[in-house]
């Protein structure tokens, strides 16, 4: 089972603190296996660490939170080289792909490399729900603002561009962020953009933006938009979803 059609969840959460274990899924995940509308198995995620360097702990650590969710998890590494024969096989055979964050620039160079990028464009038209955090969410867009090249944040421009907007990450705890997607709109380095705060995520089928979704109460989502020389930012009231995603 595969979604309807084309369908993209970008966000800036999906991970807490868990009780037992160091990190657990909170409902931006569950969602993504929602939006893949599988039922009757257990829903098979493939995770994705390319932006932290395919490190061994995270993706350990994301695989108890599978466990604990009731998902079956299978971590992709491309470090030192890809850790299964038929990489755009292993894809197409799970219901969602959870991209970590880190570093977006990093994530774009090592993926060309391998041909990823066109491995995730088949899957995205295929039904796999494309889906991450951070990196793993402005990966999707033309591009958006980035720490990968240093403490201060600059313009990644070269993003994968299934979804033709600029995207806003973590903006509402990372005070530089919002006024540099404004400068970025308003000068026209990127086109318009939808950004998120922390524990929301935006919904898109094919390329149109459906529905934002948060996990966190009083969270929002934003459109900003290019008016002359300047940047004009409208807020979207996100839904709030339960704890399971549903």
């Amino acid at each position: 089972m595969t979604a309807l059609e084309p369908t993209i969840l970008a966000t800036s959460g999906g991970h807490r603190v868990g009780g037992r274990t160091r990190v657990m899924f909170d409902a931006l995940v569950h969602h993504a296996v929602d939006l893949s509308g599988v039922h009757g198995r257990r829903p098979r995620i493939m995770y994705v660490g390319t932006a932290i360097g395919d490190a061994e702990h995270f993706a350990s650590r994301m695989t108890e939170a599978a466990r604990v969710a009731g998902f079956d998890l299978t971590p992709l590494h491309l470090f030192p080289m890809p850790n299964v024969e038929d990489v755009e096989g292993a894809v197409l055979d799970h219901d969602v792909v959870w991209v970590m964050g880190g570093s977006v620039v990093n994530l774009l160079a090592v993926w060309r490399a391998h041909g990823l990028d066109r491995i995730m464009k088949r899957a995205w038209q295929a039904g796999v729900v494309l889906s991450g955090v951070s990196a793993g969410s402005i990966c999707w867009f033309q591009g958006g603002a980035t720490d990968s090249f240093g403490p201060e944040l600059r313009p990644v421009t070269n993003g994968l561009g299934f979804l033709p907007y600029g995207n806003g990450v973590h903006y509402d705890s990372d005070e530089g962020r919002r006024p540099l997607m404004h400068r970025l709109v308003a000068d026209g380095t990127l086109p318009a953009a939808h950004c998120t705060d922390d524990g929301v995520g935006l919904v898109y089928r094919g390329t149109e933006l459906v529905e934002a979704v948060t996990e966190i109460p009083g969270k929002a989502a934003y459109m900003v938009t290019r008016n002359g020389d300047r940047a004009e930012e409208e807020r979207v009231e996100p839904r709030l979803l339960t704890s399971s995603g549903r």
